[in-house]
């Protein structure tokens, strides 16, 4: 059993509740008999688990704590903040022995508590109080959901605790970034690696990486090793003791710090990397960048993410200047805010081949206005490197044109997101929008008050559905294969509504999509929604749950209006958060109270999205107006 002193704060409660954490505030000060604090601080104070549980249970507010989630408390407990990362990295070792040893530990399984601790292969690090109990949960949990998926788990929540230090690239920033590289089965350095997402994302035969963290180090050899990478990481500060002196990777993908004064500058000035010029105090990315160039292999490639005032600001103008120049930057895909954790403003993707020996330079670079769309930057991309027509976002500037006293590189500057329409297309516009006001009209269902307030109903929980048979709970590969002819729904899909338009080949692990099922956003906030599927024929794709019902215990519109209640808070509250489909909560009604509010549901969701695109429609008619009355392509009738 595991100990109970574990403790949580008001954030943990608030997860475990499925409740903001306004909510947790409000039930300490109406509830004289809320659990008092038992350690932490005035302004984060940290209360018993048990205690927690109870109330709640006592108050009608429980939802099932996961196994998972209690591991992380327990580790959590066992050590400070400071130190979390090294617990998490214990429990990735352990992991990693399940998944290497099955048959040792089930040996070890059977010992008492003092014998299991001493004979484990696996020493915990030095002043950490791991406890036979806590091994013990922590091979329960691997061993129900797999020691891979347990320790993702473990991680995405340790990146929760730690997200202003950490700085992890999101996932599907970090799988564009590696496909545009064509990382897979070659040797892949990352020099800035942090946790391992860009290595994980990679697919590489071989992956190397550095950090200065070393808990973040250890925390990636961990994550690579229990993904089958074959990896070598090393602690160290990339620039000033570079682990990999002489080698050069295939390809190298880097998201580096952004705008750090105490790079070494100073004993850095006669480096030999800085082959395109000596950068800046102020422009470590621009140190970083030729770090990368100088450890991939003539003709490789360098995939880096860079703060969008890299590519204007003054004093890097030189480097800039040079690395055109010489042929070796050949892309600037501009991505949306908040695509680098680390900038908040709209990061870019700089694409760079180390010139090879002899060859002509090139007189063209690609610029891509992608934002959210990372599909986009990946067929402009290789549109590009193909010689094949650029898509509408995407233009190839030369390079001439470029070299002027500012050498300023913003594709907002030389890019159009949609090509002007002419008078025609501005009267199609108007028509579209006219259409799609006219087609609002009586969409939302009447809704009429309840009266005396609001309502208490009886909840349940995905997770004690699933467990009735009620629901099925699917997850799809966290990697596609890029080539094939199967439909895949993307989360973009999901978010405006449309068919499929992903592929990929046939393999194992596919989720195949039914008529009835509901497909959920993995990650809330994104401004994807729930929907019910109507067609069959595609797969799910990746940062997508499918629950599929028993439709005569759980009607699928109606549970896809309380998950879209579950995605709508955190889209108020401007949060991102990962779903975890066991604990989103529903009210117990009988099948047929539930098809009435289903389709309520259904009937405001379309209405969502027939309002979304009369906006869209709106906001392109608007521009397309104004555009053309200022350039003299329309005139007032």
């Amino acid at each position: 059993m595991m100990r109970d002193d574990v403790t949580v704060n008001a954030a943990d409660i608030a997860r475990l509740a499925d409740v903001g954490r306004a909510a947790v505030s409000n039930w300490r000060k109406r509830f004289d008999d809320f659990p008092r604090p038992v350690g932490g601080t005035a302004t984060s104070p940290a209360f018993s688990l048990a205690d927690v549980e109870e109330w709640l249970r006592r108050h009608d507010r429980y939802v099932e704590v996961a196994p998972l989630e209690r591991v992380w408390q327990a580790l959590r407990a066992i050590t400070d903040d400071l130190r979390l990362g090294d617990a998490v990295g214990y429990a990735g070792a352990l992991l990693g022995y399940l998944r290497r040893d099955p048959d040792g530990w089930r040996r070890l399984a059977g010992l008492g508590d003092a014998a299991l601790v001493r004979e484990l292969p696996v020493a915990p690090p030095p002043g950490l109080d791991v406890t036979a109990a806590l091994i013990r949960s922590i091979a329960e949990v691997g061993l129900a959901e797999g020691p891979v998926a347990a320790f993702d788990g473990i991680c995405d929540r340790y990146v929760d605790v730690h997200s202003r230090r950490l700085l992890a690239t999101p996932r599907e920033v970090a799988e564009t970034m590696a496909r545009v590289g064509g990382t897979a089965g070659r040797v892949v350095l990352d020099p800035a690696c942090g946790l391992g997402t860009l290595l994980l994302a990679s697919g590489g035969a071989t992956t190397l990486g550095q950090d200065v963290n070393g808990s973040s180090a250890r925390l990636a050899e961990v994550r690579l090793g229990l993904h089958g990478y074959d990896a070598d990481i090393v602690t160290g500060d990339s620039l000033r003791a570079d682990a990999f002196p002489g080698v050069q990777a295939d390809v190298v993908i880097c998201n580096p710090p952004f705008n750090e004064r105490g790079w070494g500058y100073e004993e850095l000035t006669s480096d030999p990397r800085w082959e395109y010029g000596l950068p800046p105090r102020g422009e470590s990315e621009l140190a970083w960048a030729q770090h990368c160039l100088a450890h991939v292999k003539p003709g490789g490639l360098v995939v880096i993410m860079m703060p969008g005032v890299a590519a204007a600001r003054r004093p890097g103008r030189r480097v800039r200047g040079n690395l055109l120049r010489a042929g070796a930057l050949r892309a600037i895909i501009t991505l949306s805010a908040g695509a680098a954790p680390a900038s908040s403003g709209a990061p870019d993707l700089w694409v760079l081949r180390r010139p090879e020996p002899g060859g002509r330079p090139p007189s063209e670079v690609l610029m891509v206005n992608a934002g959210d769309d990372l599909a986009l930057a990946e067929s402009a991309w290789q549109a590009f490197t193909d010689e094949r027509e650029l898509p509408a976002g995407s233009r190839a500037v030369r390079i001439i044109d470029l070299l002027d006293e500012e050498v300023d590189l913003t594709t907002g500057h030389r890019v159009q997101v949609q090509d002007q329409p002419d008078g025609a297309g501005y009267a199609a516009l108007r028509e579209k929008t006219a259409g799609l006001a006219a087609g609002l009209a009586g969409q939302p269902p009447g809704l009429a008050a309840t009266g005396g307030g609001r309502r208490e109903l009886p909840m349940t929980n995905l997770g004690e559905l699933a467990r009735a048979g009620v629901v099925t709970i699917l997850q799809g590969p966290i990697k596609l294969a890029a080539d094939g002819d199967l439909p895949v729904l993307t989360a973009k899909d999901l978010l405006v509504g449309r068919e499929p338009t992903g592929r990929t080949a046939d393999a194992p692990g596919l989720v195949a999509i039914e008529p009835g099922d509901v497909v959920a956003p993995l990650i809330t906030g994104s401004g994807s929604i729930p929907r019910v599927m109507t067609e069959p024929g595609a797969v799910l794709g990746a940062q997508l749950l499918l629950i599929r019902t028993d439709p005569d215990r759980l009607d699928p519109h109606f549970l896809a209006g309380c998950l879209r209640a579950a995605v709508g808070s955190s889209v108020r509250l401007g949060s991102s958060m990962r779903l975890d489909p066991r604990r989103a909560q529903l009210p117990r009604l009988p099948v047929e109270e539930q098809r009435r509010y289903g389709a309520a549901f259904h009937r405001l969701l379309t209405f969502e999205d027939a309002s979304r695109a009369l906006r869209q429609a709106a906001d392109d008619l608007v521009a397309a107006g104004i555009d053309g009355l200022f350039d003299g392509t329309l005139q007032p009738e």
